[in-house]
This record gives structure tokens, sequence and C-alpha cells, in this order.
């Protein structure tokens, strides 16, 4: 960077009810779709196990990671965390699977969007809405995070307010025998082929950490916002899970009809089991469900955008992703090049397919991300922590023994997504050991993260 180029920073207007909205909006989705798919692998029981081992698996990630947001509040997150700890090559890796896991889920979500508003809109195809809602939300991104942000916090409590109204009106007719009806159909092979749909449930919640570099004071608001945010959210997830199974059996939130194809719409599915498709409350549901769909969608979009902003700022992307818009002091670079891929992955049509490499992106950050905390508690022993991880170095141990055997069950039952996966990273690294030199930005970069 020379004297006469702009400072590349973002701007610090954030607080912990923000960073809240942020957290529990990137993953909200997750509780209106997505997650009944894994019933028709596991069952009930299946489900519930490895939903359990997942919670585990983010408690004990979440608080782990936010010891390395609090220490290195960098908008790169998991790369900068990589970086200073393993070195370039694994931060490329942790940062590339970063990237994929935020640059692949939205396509997945607009589609949902696009296929929910074609109920009301038939006329318009379901990917011109998917589409639309893709420059819709990027062009909020690159107006600033700051109403990005209250937007987000503003649609994601109206859709904490849908879960809550969905659960009040069918816990009444919660049945046990309901949860124990054909609980285990695949046997436990069935918990492993369910655990991408455990995930689902709260896919991207880590994208708080790439907003630390515009949170106010964020050692402390850090992890007021993201322990809050993952408490929320295992509690609406056991609060969904129940109440939708509950009213029914499994079998009555995934498929619509006896031999039908599965639904991604569990909950108004739900609903008609207990008041029936023409009452209030379905319709209710059902519509403030889109508003679930758009806090991940828009929330996502806004992490992925400080994920590629960070890899261009130290130069392990074309400098072009690092810039900041002058104006907004936001990275529209990034988030314009990453709505370009996410239309691609759009139109394909292979939402399905695009969420399984999300969680293979996301798994991989955890693994990594936590390798790098054990190494920087034993490498740099006086990096100022203003939060330290409770119980280490078991908190750590148990996210990273979780996300590695969640790892190695999604490869063996998805080995073509996999390939697909792993073709990715190989490609991308080998483009990095060819082309990649040291700059000044990236010298800069690493001397301030430290």
């Amino acid at each position: 960077m020379t004297p006469s180029e702009p400072k590349q920073e973002l701007n610090r207007t954030l607080g912990p009810l923000m960073l809240w909205g942020l957290g529990v909006g990137y993953v909200i989705s997750g509780m209106y779709f997505g997650w009944n798919l894994g019933l028709e692998k596991g069952g009930t029981l299946g489900l519930a196990v490895a939903t359990g081992f997942i919670i585990l698996m983010y408690l004990t990630f979440t608080f782990s990671y936010t010891e390395l947001a609090c220490a290195i509040p960098k908008a790169g997150g998991a790369f900068d965390y990589a970086i200073r700890a393993l070195g370039k090559d694994w931060g490329f890796l942790g940062g590339m699977a970063q990237n994929i896991e935020f640059i692949f889920a939205p396509p997945a979500i607009a589609f949902a969007i696009g296929a929910y508003l074609n109920i009301f809109m038939p006329a318009v195809p379901i990917i011109a809405i998917a589409v639309l809602a893709y420059v819709i939300f990027t062009a909020l991104n690159i107006y600033g995070v700051q109403a990005a942000a209250s937007f987000e916090l503003a649609i994601t409590i109206i859709a904490v307010i849908g879960l809550i109204v969905f659960a009040g009106a069918a816990l009444p007719d919660f049945q046990w025998k309901n949860l124990e009806h054909n609980a285990l159909p695949n046997g436990w092979t069935g918990a492993f082929a369910a655990l991408p749909f455990a995930i689902w449930f709260f896919l991207a919640i880590e994208g708080v950490a790439n907003v630390a570099e515009e949170t106010i004071n964020p050692q402390r608001n850090v992890l007021i916002g993201f322990g809050s945010a993952i408490l929320t959210l295992v509690a609406l997830c056991l609060l969904t899970f129940i109440a939708s199974i509950g009213v029914g059996g499994w079998e009555t939130i995934v498929f619509p009809a006896p031999g039908g194809a599965p639904s991604d719409s569990p909950l108004p599915l739900a609903m008609a089991q207990t008041v029936g498709q023409g009452h209030l409350l379905y319709k209710a549901v059902a519509f403030i469900g889109l508003f679930g769909l758009v806090a991940s969608f828009h929330g996502i979009i806004l992490a992925a955008g400080r994920a590629t902003f960070e890899f261009g700022r130290v130069g392990f992307a074309p400098a072009f992703f690092g810039k900041v818009q002058p104006k907004f002091k936001t990275p529209a670079n990034a988030l314009l090049a990453n709505m370009g891929i996410g239309i691609v992955a759009l139109l394909t049509g292979k939402t399905a397919e695009i969420i399984t490499i999300a969680c293979f992106g996301a798994l991989t950050l955890y693994i990594i991300s936590m390798i790098s905390l054990l190494v920087l508690r034993k490498k740099e022993p006086g990096l100022e922590r203003p939060f330290r991880v409770p119980l280490y170095p078991w908190f750590p141990i148990i996210a990273l023994a979780i996300a590695g055997i969640a790892f190695l069950a999604i490869t063996v039952y998805n080995l073509s997504l996999a390939f697909i996966y792993f073709s990715i990273l190989a490609v991308a690294y080998v483009w990095f050991k060819l082309f990649y030199k040291e700059s000044p930005q990236e010298e800069l970069a690493l001397e301030t993260s430290e």
C-alpha cells in the first residue's frame, strides 16, 4: 500500500444486539426448511441423535471460536486465525473452506425464497425471483453494514416470533407416541446419513466472527452477541423439532402425501395436522417462514462478503476483492463477485447438492479453526485473550472430534460431492502455489493482526 492509497478498513458500528440478530439470522432458515429431510434418512431417533451431537459440537465450537474472534477481531475469521497459527498454506485452505461455505449456502436459500414466492406469484419464474433477491440484498449490503444489520435484526425477530407462535399452536396436540413411531427406519447408519441436515440447523453461525472488525468493542460485544445467539438457536432447534414431529409423526412433515416427493416445508405440514390449511395460524406460520429464509440469505451474504474481502486484502486472491467502496466503506467488489458465483450456482438447480457442499466447507472450517486455537495457545501464550474458552482444552477437542467424525460420515454418504469439493480446493490451492507472491498488503495485514 502506498501513502496515497486509502487504508482498506471497515466502519465499526455494531453492538451486541446487532450481533445477536446476525448470529440468529444467519441460520434461522434452517429451522423453517431443510432439516426435516434428515428424518427420511434417520427417522426421529436417528436425526435426534445426530442433532444432539451437532448441538454439542456447536456449543463447544462457538465458545472456542469466540476466543479466537475476540483475540483476533479481523473480517477474515477462520482465515486470519489459521494463517497466524498454522501458516499461509493452511490459512489459504481454511479461508477457501470458509468461502465455499458462505458462497454456496445462499443459492440454496435463494431458490427456496423463489419457490415460496412462486406460490403467490405463479406467473414469475422461481429463478427470476431468486436472482432478484440476490440483487436486492447484495445492494443492501453494499449500502452499509449498519443498515444491513438493522434490517437483519428486524426480520430475525419476526422469524423467531414465528417459531414461537408455531410451537404454541402445535404443542397442545403433541403426543409422545408420535416421536416413538418408526423412530429408526434405517438403523443407526441413518443417524450418520442425517448429519448434514442436523448441521443445517446451525450452519453459518460462525459468520458473527466475520463482522468483528465492524463491531464496537469487539472483545466484549462478540462474546455477548455470539454466545446469546447460539443459546437462542439451540432452544429454538429443540422446540421446533419436538413440536413439528410430535403432532403427527415424522412422515407427516416429510411427505405431503404418501409416496410423494419430500417437502422443504415441515412447519406448514405440521400446522396442517393441527389446524388445517385454511386456518389463519397456518397461513401466518407459512408467511413468516419467508422472513426466516430472507434473514439467513441476507445474513450469509453479509458474512461471505467479509470473508472474500479479507482474502483479497491480504493478497490470497486478486486485490480487486480486498477494496472497500469509498462512499459506503463496505466490501462492494467482494459482494458483487459472490453474487455472480451464487447466480451461476442457482442456474444449476442442484439445491440439495449445493447445501451439502456448503456443509463440507463448514466442517473443514471448524476442524482447522479448532486446531488453530490449540496451536495458538502453545505458540502465543502471551496473546491478549479478553475471553478464554471454558474447560480448555476439552471444549475445542470435543468440537474438533465431532467435526472430524461428521466430515468422514458426510464424505462416505456423498462420495461424488466430496470429489467435487476436494477438486475445488485442489484447483484453488494449485493456483495459490503457482501465482501467489508475497505483497506489501499481506505483510501489513499480518503485522496489524499481531
